[in-house]
């Protein structure tokens, strides 16, 4: 089988993460890294046992031998990465959100329509076995017609105004960043789950951190709250900590949720909960392999992964047998081995979000932002293209 040699852009947690994900897909070979500057690339590629490294990724983008590429990197640097990607005939896998404006996402759906290349905005947290199995229920009727969902996304390493990561500057992160992190790993999360679009919100942002502690040196992010004043800068702070929204979706289903990166001990909640007329399923990210189902006349489960007792259609994505666990990682490890498939057959079925799906999320974010700031609901405009599969049933 032939080898697929794959760049990877980017060498902060997420570049780390991919690589030994991509590692875990049999055909696929990391050929080379990219960062900021040589020494981090090197440094990084040495770490990790890989050969190529550079520090402008454009050096790799005329390489013929390279058929995909990693955007992971800051987020105001995935619209210019990834078309540069594109342009240059590169399959592209792009951490999320997908760019920092509803423009720029266009641009990339159109291109990557336009080349026929394989498109993936990294939402992974669809890919649990168990999120997987709720997906399937309702497809299969089980949980009738959804009434409500609700949940969270609750971090709380941003909790302290002395916490500092290249996410909270604007100019790195976009407009948004606790939404745009990680409020839109719900929303995709929501919408693949149920089938239904979200059609309108209602939002309430709030920073309540106005100035951080922003440190002269390099350190790590829990580290600033043991630093002294001459050790930081005090600045202003233009993006939210928590986010509140309301939920329409579809003609007649509601929700709520809260996003949140300054919730003390929860380290990465991200909690769904969807309710429907014959009974409901609520998963909660902290506790992956667990699922728990109510009733409204028989008592409730709380069901623990095993790939032998999952739906059909979901026990693909579950790898090793009932009690052994499978946890983020192993979300990226689906994906991959997804996308790759595609990569090297253009006629395989598409099992990820795609380019279009990233577009969704900014459309969202950007109606959250907007109705936040005008105190006021705000109508999300319906897909101009759904994805040819994965799609979601609009009602």
């Amino acid at each position: 089988m032939r080898k697929i040699k794959t760049a990877v852009l980017g060498t902060g947690f997420m570049g780390r993460v991919h690589t030994e994900g991509i590692r875990r897909v049999g055909n696929v070979e990391v050929a080379a890294i990219a960062a900021s500057s040589q020494e981090k690339a090197r440094k990084f590629a040495d770490e990790l046992g890989v050969e190529r490294s550079t520090g402008d990724y454009r050096t790799l983008l005329k390489d013929p031998e390279i058929n995909a590429v990693h955007v992971c990197t800051p987020n105001a640097l995935h619209f210019p990465m990834a078309k540069a990607a594109l342009e240059a005939g590169k399959h592209v896998l792009c951490e999320k959100p997908l760019a920092t404006s509803v423009e720029e996402a266009q641009q990339m759906v159109d291109l990557a329509r336009a080349k026929n290349l394989a498109n993936c905005t990294f939402h992974n947290l669809r890919y649990y076995p168990m999120v997987q199995h709720i997906r399937r229920m309702r497809e299969a009727g089980e949980l009738g017609d959804i009434y409500c969902v609700q949940g969270t996304y609750s971090q709380d390493w941003l909790l302290y105004d002395t916490d500092w990561n290249w996410r909270i500057d604007s100019s790195a992160n976009g407009r948004s960043r606790a939404f745009a992190d990680i409020g839109t790993h719900w929303c995709d999360m929501i919408e693949h789950v149920t089938g239904l679009r979200i059609t309108s919100v209602c939002a309430d942002l709030q920073t309540f951190h106005k100035t951080r502690k922003r440190p002269k040196g390099s350190i790590e992010t829990f580290a600033g709250k043991m630093s002294k004043p001459e050790d930081y800068d005090v600045v202003p702070i233009d993006t939210e900590d928590y986010a509140a929204v309301l939920l329409r979706l579809g003609d007649r289903t509601r929700g709520a949720f809260t996003v949140s990166q300054v919730s003390a001990g929860r380290k990465n909640r991200l909690a769904i909960e969807i309710y429907g007329t014959k009974g409901s399923a609520a998963w909660d990210q902290e506790k992956p392999d667990e699922l728990w189902l109510g009733q409204r006349n028989s008592p409730n489960q709380v069901i623990v992964k095993d790939p032998s007792l999952l739906h059909e259609k979901a026990r693909s994505y579950a790898d090793l047998p009932g009690g052994h666990s499978e946890g983020y990682d192993d979300t990226f490890k689906q994906v991959f081995r997804r996308f790759y498939r595609t990569v090297a057959d253009r006629s395989a079925a598409v099992e990820y979000a795609q380019f279009v799906d990233g577009l969704r999320q900014l459309q969202i974010l950007d109606k959250v932002l907007e109705s936040s700031s005008k105190h006021a609901w705000a109508d999300v405009p319906a897909p101009k293209l759904e994805p040819k599969s994965e799609q979601k049933a609009a009602r």
